[in-house]
Order: C-alpha cells, then sequence, then structure tokens
C-alpha cells in the first residue's frame, strides 16, 4: 500500500467527522464563480508580477460618449431633495432612462442593448449615485442580479428573442423575488412552493408549477411589468423524500392571474421603488422557467453564479459613490467654512479625519478597479465579489458618518442645502441588501474563502465525500507542506515574488509577510477547529476581514503601476499601510481569542514585527489633507465621479470652490472683512475683481446657511432682497406613474406596507 493510500486510509474517519456536511446548495455556493489573486493572498504567496498583469480599465469609445452625454444629461436632470420629497423620480427622468437604454446596459446590442462591459456598467451607477441615490438603484437593479442576467445566461432562445429587446429599451420593467418573510440571509430555505402540475389553456394541456409566495423587500416590484421569481419546485408524483427538485426561477408578466403586488415598502424612506409581491396558486407554465424544463431545480447554482459577478458591481458602485461624495463635502466644506478665523479643515482633527477618509477611498476604489477589470477578463470572482460588497458598503457608511460629524449642524439640517443627509438616511440598506455584511463577512469570505482559495481544502472535502483514500492523501501530503512553507515564511521573512512598482516596493514585501502569517493562522484555526469554525462567526469574520485587508492593499499596489502617477505615492503608500495595520490587529485579536493556551502563548512568535504597522503618523494625515485642501487636482482624482447635480447643497458647494479657485489668495482676506462689515457687497467692492468676489461671497454664502421649514414653506433665499421665500411646489398626494408592457395603466404606489 502506498503512502499517500495509507495516509488517506488513516484520515478519513476523523476527517469525515470533522469537516462540515455539505448539501446541494452550499454546494452550489461553494462551486460558483472563478479564483483571482485573493486565491493566492490565502495561500499566502502572492505573485505581483501576476497581480500587475490584469492591465487597466478600458472604456470603448462608445462607453465613454456615453457617459460623457447621456449619463451627464441624466446627472443634470436630478434634485436630490426634490425626489426625495416627491419619494419618485419625475416622469421626464423615467422617461429619458428608457429612451436611452440605461435599463439595458448589460444587454447585448443584437438584442438592442448597450452591451457595456462591467467597468462601464459600474462608472455609469458610481457616477449617477454622486448626485441621487434613488436614481442609481433604479438603473442598477435591471442590470444586476434579475431576469436580463439570468436571461442572458441560462434563458431559451424564445425567452432571449421575447425579452431582452424589451427590457434592454424600457417596453419591460423588471424586478427579481427571492428573500420570503422567513427566509431573508438564508435564501435557500426559500418556502414558497411550486407543485408541478397541469392546467389547460387555450383548449390545450399544458405542464407548469402552481407557485404559491409571498416575497418582500423587492426593488422596483411597485413599478415592474415583469417578475423573476424563484421558488422550490416539488414533484407530488415522486417518492416521499424525493419530492423536492429544487429551487427553480421563472418569469411572470404583470398582469398574471393570482399574483398581487402589495403596498410599497419605504426603505428608509427612499425614493426608489420597492415593495412586496405575493401569489396564491399562481400557474407557471414551463415555458416560463427561465432555460425551461431542463433547468427545474438549477435556480440556485443560477443565481449564485450569476452573484458571483454581480456582487462587485452594483453595490460597491454605491458604497464608492458615497466615499467619493463625503470627501469631496468635507475637503470642499473644510475651505469654505472658518471658525477662530481659519478655515475648518485646516485644524488637526478635521484633517485627521480628511486624511483617513483619502486613505480608504484609494484602497476600496482600487480593488473596484482591479475587480472590474478582471470580471471584463473573464473572470467571475465570487469572494472577491463579496470582499468588494462588504468593504465598500461599510466604507461608504464610514465616509458619510465621517463627513456629519465634520458638517455639525450643517449636516443634520434638513432640506435641499443638505449635504450628506439624504446618503446617511440610504447607508445601511447598501449594508444589507445583497447578503447582509455580518454574513457576508464571515459564510462567504472566509467561508467560501476557505475552500475556494486555500490551494487544498476543497480537494479534501471532495475526497472525503467520494470516500477515496488516495486523494485524501496527496491532498493531506501536499496540505502539510503547505503549513511547513508558511510556518517558515512567517518566522524567518516571506520572499517577494514579481516586481511592485519601486515606491511600493516596501510595502509589497509587508503584503507578502502579512500574507503568510494569514495563511497560517487560517489553517491552524481550520486544523483546530473543524466544522466548529463555521459557526464561530467571530473568529471567521475575523478571518474574513483579514483577507479584505489584504485584497485591498494588494489592489492599492495595482492602482497605483497602472495609473503611474508618482502623485499619487502618499496617497497609496498611506492606503497599503491603513489596511496592513487593521490586517495585523485583526490578526492578534483572533489568537487572543483561539480556543488554544498553546496558539494564544504562540502568538507573539508568529505575529512578530506587525506592531509597527502603524497607517498614518499625525504629521503625514496633516501633510495629506494640506495636499488635499491646496491641490484640487489630487482631490479630482481620488473623486473623479462626483458630478454636477441640477440643484442642491453638492451645486452650491461647487460653485463656492469654483470662486474660491478663481480668487485664489484673497479669500481669508475677504472672510476677514465680511466678519466686520456683515454686507457682501461692501466686501466685494473692496476686491481686486469686485465681481468674483462676489460670487464667491454669494457662493460661500449659500453654503454656510441651513434651510428653514414653516408650515412646509422652504427657507427665503439669503440673496433674495426681498427676503420672500420661495413658493413650495405643489406635489401631488398620490404617486402615479404608467406601468410596463403588460401592466395596469396606473398604479398607486404611495401607501405604506402595514403588518
Amino acid at each position: 500500500m502506498g503512502f499517500h493510500r495509507l495516509l488517506g486510509r488513516l484520515a478519513m474517519a476523523p476527517f469525515s467527522k470533522a469537516l462540515p456536511a455539505m448539501g446541494d446548495t452550499e454546494r452550489a455556493a461553494l462551486e460558483a464563480g472563478t479564483v483571482g489573486f485573493e486565491g493566492q493572498l490565502f495561500a499566502g504567496r502572492p505573485d505581483f508580477d501576476a497581480l500587475i498583469a490584469q492591465g487597466p480599465n478600458r472604456l470603448t469609445d462608445e462607453e465613454r460618449r456615453f457617459l460623457d452625454h447621456e449619463v451627464t444629461t441624466l446627472i443634470g436632470m436630478l434634485d436630490d431633495h426634490a425626489i426625495d420629497t416627491a419619494g419618485d423620480l419625475p416622469p421626464e427622468v423615467w422617461q429619458y432612462l428608457r429612451e436611452h437604454r440605461f435599463f439595458g446596459m448589460i444587454i447585448p446590442r443584437e438584442h438592442g442593448g448597450l452591451g457595456f462591459g462591467h467597468y462601464a456598467h459600474a462608472e455609469v451607477v458610481t457616477r449617477i449615485a454622486t448626485v441621487n441615490t434613488a436614481c442609481a438603484v433604479t438603473v442598477m437593479v435591471p442590470n444586476s442580479l434579475g431576469p436580463a442576467e439570468l436571461l442572458l445566461r441560462y434563458g431559451t432562445p424564445a425567452q432571449q428573442q421575447h425579452y431582452l429587446p424589451r427590457l434592454a429599451d424600457g417596453r419591460e420593467l423588471p424586478c427579481f423575488g427571492l428573500t420570503s418573510p422567513y427566509a431573508g440571509s438564508d435564501a435557500a430555505s426559500i418556502p414558497d412552493r411550486g407543485v408541478l402540475t397541469e392546467r389547460v389553456v387555450d383548449g390545450r394541456t399544458v405542464r407548469g408549477f402552481s407557485v404559491r409566495f409571498d416575497k418582500r423587500y423587492i426593488t422596483l416590484a411597485p413599478v415592474a411589468s415583469v417578475v423573476g421569481l424563484a421558488f422550490q419546485a416539488i414533484d407530488p408524483s415522486r417518492p416521499e423524500g424525493h419530492q423536492e427538485l429544487g429551487i427553480t426561477c421563472a418569469l411572470l408578466p404583470v398582469p398574471t392571474p393570482g399574483m398581487e403586488i402589495g403596498h410599497r415598502h419605504r426603505p428608509m424612506d427612499s425614493a426608489f421603488m420597492n415593495g412586496p409581491i405575493r401569489g396564491e396558486d399562481v400557474f407557471v407554465p414551463m415555458d416560463w422557467v427561465i432555460g425551461g424544463e431542463e433547468r427545474v431545480g438549477q435556480g440556485w447554482r443560477m443565481l449564485m453564479e450569476c452573484l458571483a459577478a454581480g456582487r462587485a458591481i452594483s453595490l460597491p458602485a454605491l458604497g464608492a459613490a458615497m466615499q467619493q461624495t463625503a470627501l469631496f463635502v468635507v475637503n470642499g466644506y473644510g475651505q469654505v467654512r472658518e471658525q477662530f478665523g481659519l478655515p475648518i479643515g485646516r485644524f488637526h482633527a478635521i484633517a485627521g479625519i480628511t486624511a483617513q477618509m483619502a486613505a480608504r477611498l484609494y484602497a476600496t476604489d482600487a480593488a473596484r478597479r482591479y475587480t472590474a477589470a478582471a470580471l471584463d477578463a473573464g473572470e467571475q470572482p465570487s469572494v472577491a465579489s463579496a470582499i468588494l460588497k462588504v468593504q465598500l458598503t461599510e466604507a461608504g457608511r464610514r465616509a458619510v458618518n465621517d463627513g456629519m460629524d465634520v458638517l455639525g449642524g450643517k449636516g443634520i439640517i434638513a432640506g435641499p442645502r443638505n449635504l450628506l443627509g439624504v446618503a446617511y438616511r440610504h447607508a445601511p440598506i447598501a449594508i444589507t441588501v445583497e447578503g447582509a455584511n455580518l454574513l457576508s463577512r464571515a459564510l462567504i469570505i472566509f467561508g467560501q474563502g476557505a475552500t475556494r482559495c486555500h490551494p487544498f481544502v476543497l480537494e479534501e472535502m471532495q475526497a472525503v465525500q467520494a470516500q477515496d483514500p488516495e486523494r485524501l492523501g496527496r491532498a493531506l501530503a501536499g496540505h502539510v507542506g503547505h503549513v511547513m512553507r508558511n510556518l517558515w515564511r512567517s518566522l524567518a521573512g516571506a520572499p517577494l515574488r514579481g516586481n511592485p512598482p519601486d515606491d511600493l516596493r516596501a510595502e509589497a514585501k509587508l503584503i507578502a509577510s502579512l500574507s503568510a502569517r494569514y495563511a497560517l493562522t487560517a489553517d491552524l484555526a481550520m486544523g483546530l477547529l473543524g466544522g466548529k469554525l463555521k459557526r464561530m462567526e467571530l473568529l471567521s469574520a475575523r478571518l474574513g476581514d483579514v483577507l479584505s485587508a489584504l485584497y485591498l492593499a494588494a489592489a492599492c499596489v495595482w492602482r497605483y503601476q497602472v495609473e503611474n502617477d508618482p502623485a499619487m505615492r502618499p496617497v497609496a503608500r498611506a492606503a497599503i499601510r491603513l489596511q496592513l495595520h487593521e490586517a495585523a490587529t485583526l490578526l492578534r485579536d483572533l489568537y487572543a481569542n483561539l480556543p488554544s493556551g498553546f496558539l494564544r502563548a504562540m502568538a507573539p512568535m508568529l505575529l512578530h514585527g506587525t506592531g509597527h504597522l502603524a497607517p498614518l503618523r499625525d504629521r503625514e494625515a496633516i501633510a495629506l489633507a494640506d495636499a488635499l485642501r491646496t491641490q484640487p487636482a489630487l482631490v479630482g482624482r481620488l473623486c473623479p465621479d462626483v458630478s454636477r447635480p441640477k440643484l442642491g447643497g453638492l451645486l452650491d458647494l461647487m460653485s463656492a470652490l469654483d470662486a474660491v479657485r478663481a480668487l485664489g489668495d484673497e479669500v481669508p482676506e475677504l472672510n476677514k472683512a465680511l466678519r466686520r462689515s456683515g454686507s457682501l457687497e461692501e466686501v466685494a467692492r473692496g476686491s481686486r475683481d469686485p465681481a468674483a468676489a462676489l460670487a464667491y461671497l454669494r457662493a460661500a454664502a449659500q453654503v454656510i446657511q441651513v434651510d428653514e421649514d414653516s408650515a412646509g414653506t422652504p427657507a427665503a433665499d439669503p440673496e433674495d432682497p426681498t427676503g420672500t421665500p420661495p413658493a413650495a411646489p405643489a406635489l401631488p398626494d398620490v404617486v402615479m406613474r404608467p406601468g410596463g408592457a403588460g401592466a395596469p395603466s396606473m398604479r398607486r404606489v404611495e401607501e405604506e406596507e402595514n403588518g
């Protein structure tokens, strides 16, 4: 008997007991997608040549024209406060979205869509979201996880020919129903049932399913004309225990007998459409199943494979928009707003916040762009997509919170002049949807990462499942060698593989070193705890967060290389060190909580040298904040997607900053004179350029002012000499809008969901 076979036979029983059981739905999730650079980080052997080989993001001429023209025109139609107050997009915006095929970005041109790549898709959503989140969500949902993506991958030719052109030009507006009241994060356990049956339709017998379902939190449901639906298919003719065919996806036109679209949900009182869908004895012919009868029971795998890519685009785009907008606002407001005779951005407390925001934005946006490049190259990195979803939405929420702290009273007064209030309300939504971050950190990033990214674990699990001792023995022998190599690298130093940029060579060495220690730690935790680690979410979440930090740090190296912009070196270094500091801190916390006194005692030796990874010294933070305050081009490179809206506080701030740049070093003197005089016109007359000075003073006054509301009447314009407040626009009592093809001509959507 060979060594590997003997080793496998000896290990088979304890491994069978230690490894967690894996059902079909979990296996489908684990096997979805591909593994990219995150796999090298998990293995402790990052190759920076492989990282940099990915190449930069590229837009086609058509994609660039669309961003420069159609997207810019759309953004100029968006008034964030008016949309938020009305609870819906204006009719002209809905029409513009349809006419210019915003709902068909991912649909190929041969089916009437725009045929955009992943990076272009993400750029469109990000730019819109810097101005109005509701419009961005409305655009992103038809292009994300839903009917179009499922049809492109799995639809029958007849389904594709019928639906894709209609989805592309907006004749059909889709939604997708997955979440149920009793199956949220555990989406695979949806209780919605479709029983295989036959019905007579138009004089002929048709096979299909009688479906009962109850879905909630469904974005675009109140205005949808076609509903994607996930349900458990049941065949009662099969023997007991074999009747469940698995999750199945279908498309239902609106209206369909038995299906009801309920009253509208209001997620944090947002203006995008969201609501429940219910059905009782809804007949779904087999032709409505996406992919036809051969795809019955394959819905979960279909959804997971689509999500492997989709998670990396839409919600990360919202997170990037929140970060970019918050940094732009904090940096800009810090120049316009003065206290104690100084712009508040020069105070060290605010400078520190600004620098941290910039460093985090550089890292998260680097990871977002790197992953988009991987997607456009044909990869489907499921673990990296989950990393992006968690890290970008968390960073967006943190940036908005930091921005609210800096704005102070200005930030908490609602109204058109508010700069971040609507984003502050919206931030928890992105945290929650497409896999709540609490779940994703432990179950997806580390749980899926441990099986897909580890070089031997999946092979071991498959060998145990197949009861193949030879295969298990070979995998175990390789695994032991893998652990010993990472132990040596952790103690003696990890070699640098590849040629990172010279400016970031020291940071690349730190990434390699910490990657080896992470790989060793992950193996020690899995070896010590086995299947129990799956249930110890506090530990597995830390392991997931360390992998995320390493991925973001490595993406910074890629970004610096492909952008070839030496001016960004201080930001790139700060971004990498911030992520490495977080990774090292998490590893120390992990060892402190492992249920092994031996490993806790070994932690100082295994993690030696990680305690000095301070992300930003005070002097570095102040220098970075000063650079942001005095170099508009630097802010532009960090916040390239922040766009000019139709009206509102962001437009006021942009106007004030334009005026600041026109006046240069005269601004402090003007502010000082204004404090003495109180008259804008009198101060402006003493300037070298009275017209430019008056433009600045008026713009700055708009930024500093807040809104008042007396019985629904907006505040008086500070520049209106009559002091008469503008009339409040009349809003309809009922928000109504035409539905899509096949839908009722008008639908009430204003009511709140009760119970």
